[in-house]
């Protein structure tokens, strides 16, 4: 009789079962989830840095109890941001050197480089983010001016795409270039039988060679300053396009003592020594960092006119840019890493070298399924190539790239090749898939500007109206894909990331507004107010 009082007693009082702790949850937002059918969420709940369980704000609090309760209060969240192509580190290290990115003319360059030697000197002057481009004299800059302010400290100022530099004749001295040097792939510019000052691409290692290496504080402070900027803008995993062995394990090491926490898709470069000593072993894994792909550097860039060009450029008759790497040995590589499980993403900008990746890819893998193989930028490409990317190759893009080279890009190559550039929509019709990043510091850090310029094709003046080749704009649904299941599919990580589903990282994005629903040029203006990876706030 008492069991059957008590009982009662319970039914009465409306006895819940007991929930079950977990470490966070989130109530009352919303959430693009990004899974398969692009579903929309209120809540979820996270336990050891993964999704539990994902659905109504009602349901997640009728299972789930946590000291951490987080009210979104009708924010939109999305899976955490990954950039598909980046130099992570390489933005760490530009934050110790002469910032020149936005700079309207040489003398301002000047200005900055003097100013910034009175109140940091160094034996080695390094900067970067120059572009002739955006002067009103559009010409290579030479070293005159720099050998008068600097006689005796080498200077070397990188252009903004990483693809020339200009340096002093002290730095020439010091990497032992000559009128007479030679090196293949690139150019060592020349006016009048002398020197510039100008290197592009290959011949700019020679100087590089010869820069004093930064000691490790500097090298772990470069890792941190970049993680805080790409965490302030809600990026959680980078892909960072090119590294060597020291600072992948680095970053290991990092990882592993809990100084670093975003994520990392390691590219490694495809150095000699790099070559050597991974493609003989395994891929890396960890949490938080993949070491699965190899980076192969095509050819040039097309603002410095070393983009490879299967005809020459239109405002340079007879020159048709160059293959950084011959066509050769990027046969030769893709044959090798065919033989590995190692990804192969090659860098191209120009027509003649998108035909020569796509051709050696072909030819690799022929018989090989799901490899993921990436185009990196896949810039300029001639009608009749789009059809490779049927074949299983990803298109590894950046849309900001397409609003900052509109205004001089017909100028570079014709109308009747600008009809295949900037393609973002055929590319993704031919792939099924693409991979969105930003290529910063080349471009800026914020992926909700790459958002912008894959939907609106314009820039943030309301340039051009209409947009700059419309008909190759892609969705925001595709864009937010490009940017989180995409991305982390062509990294082999479509099962732990890219969308908020159960069994994923715990990683999302908060922001200010409803970057899917607001009008889009309202996009640039929206904020990141929270960073999450692996269900810890860290932005």
């Amino acid at each position: 009789m008492k069991k059957i009082l008590l009982l009662a007693c319970l039914c009465l009082m409306g006895f819940q079962p007991a929930k079950d702790k977990v470490d966070l949850i989130v109530v009352n937002a919303n959430v693009y989830t990004v899974d398969s059918g692009f579903t929309k969420a209120e809540a979820f709940a996270v336990q050891n840095g993964k999704f539990i369980a994902v659905g109504t704000s009602v349901e997640i609090q009728e299972k789930y109890t946590s000291d951490t309760i987080v009210d979104a209060q009708g924010k939109t969240i999305t899976p955490g941001l990954i950039d598909a192509h980046c130099h992570f580190y390489g933005l760490g290290q530009k934050q110790q050197v002469v910032d020149l990115t936005g700079t309207k003319s040489y003398d301002e360059v000047l200005e900055k480089v003097k100013a910034f030697q009175e109140s940091r000197p160094r034996d080695f002057i390094l900067g970067a983010g120059w572009d002739q481009n955006d002067w009103e004299v559009k010409e290579f800059p030479t070293k005159e001016k720099l050998d008068a302010l600097f006689p005796d400290t080498p200077i070397a100022l990188s252009r903004i795409d990483g693809h020339a530099l200009l340096v002093n004749q002290k730095a020439l001295d010091r990497a032992g270039i000559g009128v007479d040097t030679k090196v293949e792939g690139g150019e060592i510019v020349k006016q009048d039988g002398k020197l510039t000052g100008v290197l592009v691409d290959n011949p700019m290692d020679m100087v590089y060679a010869v820069i004093p290496a930064g000691d490790m504080a500097d090298r772990i402070k470069a890792l941190k300053d970049a993680e805080r900027i790409c965490l302030d803008y809600g990026l959680t995993t980078v892909n960072d396009a090119g590294l060597d062995r020291s600072a992948i394990e680095l970053i290991d090491s990092l990882h592993q003592t809990g100084d670093l926490s975003i994520r990392v898709y390691a590219m490694i470069g495809a150095w000699e020594s790099n070559l050597k000593y991974y493609l003989k072993r395994k891929p890396y894994k960890t949490e938080r960092l993949n070491v699965r792909s190899v980076k192969v550097y095509g050819d040039g860039a097309l603002g410095s006119r070393g983009a490879a060009l299967r005809e020459p450029y239109s405002d340079m008759p007879g020159h048709f840019g160059a293959m950084v790497t011959p066509v050769s040995q990027i046969e030769n590589l893709a044959q090798s890493i065919a033989k590995t499980d190692f990804q192969m993403n090659t860098h191209a900008i120009g027509d003649s070298a998108n035909v020569v990746v796509l051709r050696a890819y072909e030819k690799a893998l022929k018989g090989q399924k799901d490899r993921r193989w990436k185009v990196e930028h896949a810039q300029i490409i001639s009608p009749e190539n789009f059809d490779y990317f049927k074949n299983g190759i990803i298109p590894s893009v950046q849309p900001t790239h397409a609003t900052s080279d509109m205004y001089w890009a017909k100028d570079r190559i014709g109308e009747e090749r600008e009809k295949g550039a900037y393609a973002y929509k055929t590319l993704l019709d031919k792939a099924g898939t693409i991979a969105l990043g930003t290529d910063f510091p080349v471009e800026k850090v914020n992926p909700l500007l790459t958002f912008y310029a894959a939907v609106a094709r314009k820039d943030l003046e309301d340039y051009p109206k209409g947009g700059y080749r419309i008909k190759e704009a892609l969705t925001r649904e595709e864009t937010l894909k490009g940017m989180s299941l995409w991305a982390a599919y062509s990294n082999f990580e479509e099962d732990e990331k890219g969308s908020v589903e159960v069994g994923k990282f715990a990683d999302f994005v908060v922001y200010s507004d409803n970057l899917m629903e607001v009008p889009i040029e309202k996009v640039p203006e929206i904020k990141v107010e929270q960073t999450y990876i692996a269900g810890k706030r860290l932005h």
